[in-house]
């Protein structure tokens, strides 16, 4: 996407551009947003990104700090809900050069008075339809409101609704329209239809997971209720499954993602607003459970799968009241679907395959100053593992969650309790309880 936008970005226009999770929408505005940035702002906020959700934040926040590198003592700092005031406070009062944060915790330091956006040039709105969604529209206002009425706005949508334009009138001054085709070739994702009755959706999600047997796979619900069902029902059928939605604390949601990327959980059930920001590159299928109302929504959707040179699969299950959703997600697409009857979807050999990693959880992080290879090194000197056999380290203040092949996650354990990191003991476990 950067290659259509850089020009006008670059030129210092408004820019509103639409485009799904892909394609490289958050380079399109880094690398304009540091250009631009001055060296003589004494600590002033010079930028902002506004994002619905503090994963896509945290996200947004690490590509800025990459693309920054080049620029000496770029300060980046993100500001969102379900953490402590106090460290955003702290960092704060040093000054920064780009805020990246959720409307309501930005909104809140504005209140305080710990955070002043008068000096801001560029303003990003990020996932700008889901924020819409979320009913964020007032705290956008009153957070741009603080803003110079002369700054650069910049508005990044996967979806185009009714609100978008209604915003971008408000906010943006002759704001040039940037639309980018779906980097999903249609070869390159399946796309099936499955007729279901009400009463039997829920467990024909297992049924099309032991068929076509993914190893990472993304469920849509419309409702959080929907999803917690789902999980409840794949879990009973011996399905690695957890679920993401609004609900959640904080700690909870960063567990659940963690699970998921590194590949210790085989099926994320989620809501719309929910999956926006996350960032898993190799999923295998996206099953709707329910058939979403807006096709535009739908192909964010599945575009989730088929990424890079990887083939995807997208199963829908339809009931009859929503066979109107499918002719409007046809003569969106272009083309008909491919049907195929739920009782031709019987178990492959060996069912749903098992998650090919699980997550340990060790007590301690940032603030103790664990990096990756004290973890890396632990587990290779204490468990004698190789790196092929770790998988993703995450570390924030105060957890650290590693992944480790299935088979050796045991053996793992019991030294990683056994032995030191950075010369002191430390109590790992099992993230998800039932791998105990």
């Amino acid at each position: 996407m950067h290659f259509f936008s850089l020009p006008l970005t670059l030129q210092g226009r408004d820019v509103i551009a639409q485009a799904s999770t892909g394609s490289g929408k958050t380079v399109a505005f880094a690398l304009p947003l540091v250009h631009g940035l001055r060296d003589d702002a004494a600590g002033a906020v010079q930028a902002l990104v506004l994002c619905p959700t503090r994963e896509l934040a945290d996200q947004v926040a690490q590509s800025l700090r990459l693309v920054a590198r080049a620029r000496p003592n770029t300060k980046v700092i993100t500001l969102c809900g379900g953490v402590p005031l106090r460290g955003q406070l702290q960092s704060l009062a040093y000054g920064a050069d780009v805020v990246v944060g959720t409307p309501g915790r930005i909104q809140d330091h504005l209140d305080r008075g710990s955070l002043s956006l008068s000096g801001v040039q560029c303003a990003v709105l990020d996932e700008a339809d889901r924020m819409l969604d979320m009913g964020f529209v007032d705290d956008i206002s009153a957070v741009l409101a603080h803003c110079p009425s002369e700054r650069q706005t910049l508005l990044f949508s996967a979806t185009y609704p009714d609100g978008i334009a209604a915003l971008a009138k408000r906010f943006m001054r002759e704001p040039q329209m940037v639309q980018v085709a779906s980097q999903h070739g249609a070869e390159k994702i399946r796309q099936l239809m499955v007729e279901v009755d009400e009463r039997e959706r829920l467990h024909a999600v297992g049924q099309v997971l032991a068929h076509f047997q993914p190893s990472s796979s993304l469920a849509f619900c419309n409702t959080k209720q929907q999803c917690r069902d789902l999980v409840a029902v794949l879990q009973a059928q011996g399905v690695q499954a957890l679920a993401l939605y609004g609900d959640l604390d904080q700690r909870e949601r960063d567990q659940v993602l963690i699970q998921f990327a590194n590949r210790s959980c085989s099926v994320l059930v989620a809501t719309d607003v929910a999956a926006r920001g996350l960032d898993v590159s190799d999923i295998d299928a996206v099953i709707n459970v329910d058939v979403t109302p807006d096709p535009e929504v739908h192909v964010h959707r599945v575009g989730r799968t088929g990424r890079a040179a990887a083939q995807g699969l997208a199963v829908s299950l339809v009931s009859m009241d929503e066979m109107g959703y499918v002719g409007r997600i046809e003569e969106m697409q272009g083309r008909e679907t491919e049907w195929v009857a739920l009782s031709a979807l019987s178990p492959a050999p060996g069912g749903v395959p098992l998650a090919p990693m699980v997550t340990l959880q060790l007590a301690g992080g940032r603030k103790e100053k664990i990096r990756p290879g004290d973890v890396m090194g632990a587990l290779g000197a204490e468990a004698g593992l190789t790196r092929d056999q770790v998988g993703k380290i995450n570390i924030n203040d105060f957890a650290t969650y590693v992944a480790v092949a299935r088979a050796h996650a045991a053996h793992a354990l019991a030294k990683l309790n056994a032995g030191k990191i950075k010369g002191k003991k430390v109590k790992a476990r099992y993230l998800d309880d039932a791998e105990r």
